[in-house]
Formats: C-alpha cells, sequence, structure tokens
C-alpha cells in the first residue's frame, strides 16, 4: 500500500525518505520539493497530479535516477541510488527502470523494431535473444503487425504503443510514465491506458505516472497530489499545510 507520512516496511518497493531538490535560479534558491517522503509496493499503479511546476516530473526524474536530490535517499528494491556512480547508475536504469514520456521519443529512422530494440543493445543478450524480447515486447501491445513501420507510418496512438514496448522489453521493475496520454485524443489515450492497467494486472507491474487529467489518473491505485512540495492522497488533500501532510 502506497504511504507518504514515512511509515512504510522494509517490504516497499520503492521507498524515499527525506526527498528534497533546490533550484538556483537568477541567484534565488527555488525548492522543488520538501521532505517528502514515499512508500510504494509492488504491483501499484499511482497517479500524480498537481499544478504546473509542482515539481511532478522532479519527482519522476529523481525516483528514475535521472536527477540527484538535494537531500534525501531513494532505494528500490533495496538498492540505495542516491550516492551511486554515474556509470553504476546508467547501469542500475538500464535494468530497473521503463520510461514512457508524452512527446514519444522514438528515433524517425528507425522500424517499430529497431527502436523496441535500442535498450537491449546496451546487454549481453545474443541477436536472437533481442529478436525475441523484442517480438514479445510488441505483441503485448498489440503491434506485431507494425514491426517494420517507422513512426512516421503510425498513428499517435500506435507511436505511444511502442513506447511502452521499449520501456517493457528489458522486464524493468517499475515503469515511469510522464503524460503517457497527453498529446493523444480521448479514444487513444483510453486505450494507453487500458494497456498500463493490463501491464499492471496481468503484468504485475509498478506503474508511477504523472496526469494532468483527472480521468486518466481515476484508472491507477491511488492519486497523490504534490501541494508545496509534499505529496499527499486525494482524499486528504485538505489536510495539506506547508509543513506537510498531518
Amino acid at each position: 500500500m502506497v504511504r507518504v507520512d514515512g511509515s512504510g516496511s522494509s517490504n516497499s518497493l520503492i521507498s524515499a525518505r527525506g526527498l528534497s531538490k533546490t533550484y538556483s535560479r537568477g541567484g534565488e534558491q527555488i525548492q522543488v520539493l520538501q521532505a517528502l517522503n514515499l512508500d510504494v509496493d509492488a504491483g501499484e499503479f499511482i497517479a500524480f497530479m498537481g499544478p504546473s511546476g509542482s515539481g511532478k516530473t522532479t519527482l519522476l526524474n529523481l525516483l528514475g535516477g535521472l536527477d540527484v536530490p538535494s537531500a534525501g535517499s531513494i532505494t528500490v528494491a533495496g538498492d540505495e541510488i542516491t550516492h551511486m556512480s554515474r556509470s553504476r547508475l546508467t547501469q542500475w536504469r538500464a535494468r530497473h527502470v521503463g520510461f514512457v514520456f508524452q512527446m514519444y521519443n522514438l528515433i524517425p529512422v528507425l522500424t517499430a523494431f529497431q527502436n523496441v530494440e535500442l535498450p537491449l543493445l546496451l546487454t549481453s543478450l545474443s541477436k536472437a535473444q533481442r529478436r525475441q524480447h523484442v517480438e514479445t515486447a510488441l505483441g503485448v501491445v498489440g503491434l506485431s503487425d507494425r514491426i517494420h513501420h517507422y513512426p512516421r507510418q503510425l498513428s499517435g496512438g500506435q507511436e505511444q504503443r511502442v513506447t511502452i514496448a521499449r520501456a517493457i522489453v528489458s522486464d524493468p521493475t517499475f515503469l515511469l510514465c510522464d503524460e503517457p496520454t497527453g498529446d493523444l485524443d480521448r479514444k487513444s489515450a483510453d486505450e494507453i491506458m487500458e494497456l498500463i492497467l493490463r501491464l499492471v494486472k496481468e503484468y504485475k507491474k509498478t506503474v508511477l505516472m504523472v496526469t494532468h487529467d483527472p480521468v486518466v489518473a481515476a484508472r491507477a491505485d491511488v492519486t497523490l497530489h504534490l501541494e508545496k512540495g509534499v505529496l499527499v492522497e486525494a482524499d486528504r488533500l485538505q489536510t495539506v499545510s506547508s509543513g506537510g501532510a498531518r
């Protein structure tokens, strides 16, 4: 069960303690996250909401090892990642984190197969093993018949499916989704959400998702709001103060 009060158990898949992030801008110190606590168990689907600039993407970047906190610690599956070297962190991300972005980030000159294969090129898998993994991932997202298509030959929803296939091809520990439906029409957005829910329910994936869309957020197990740098559950939103959730 997700917790934001620091009372998580040692069995939590993801555990953040006292997580803070401060940026320097024009000589001014801007605190985006302040002493944030978060515990997520394996197989949970968490949605993060909040106003623009509230630090939602910053939080995802910290949990995914793309950025480092100003203070605090992050532990994932027993690995404390906060003080890992850059090279070790790169290896850790490749093994444990699948990223899904709003704008897909596909390489236009590569086919769907080649885009999905990219993360596996950093592994010791043979060519035949990589092919098997890629074909399986594209099958899961329903694009086995688009394996040789280029991004320009795909719809927006299909491009996002390729992105999801790329995210799951290495069987990561958890998925980080930053506005995965933000560039899609409602029908395509619903299809992507059905796919994400399938990954959670059938494949037991842990998903942390940022969204501005309350319809999308409602599909998650729990919705957390970032308010003044602190996380609170949706039904406890009125309890937020500058010192955090009571």
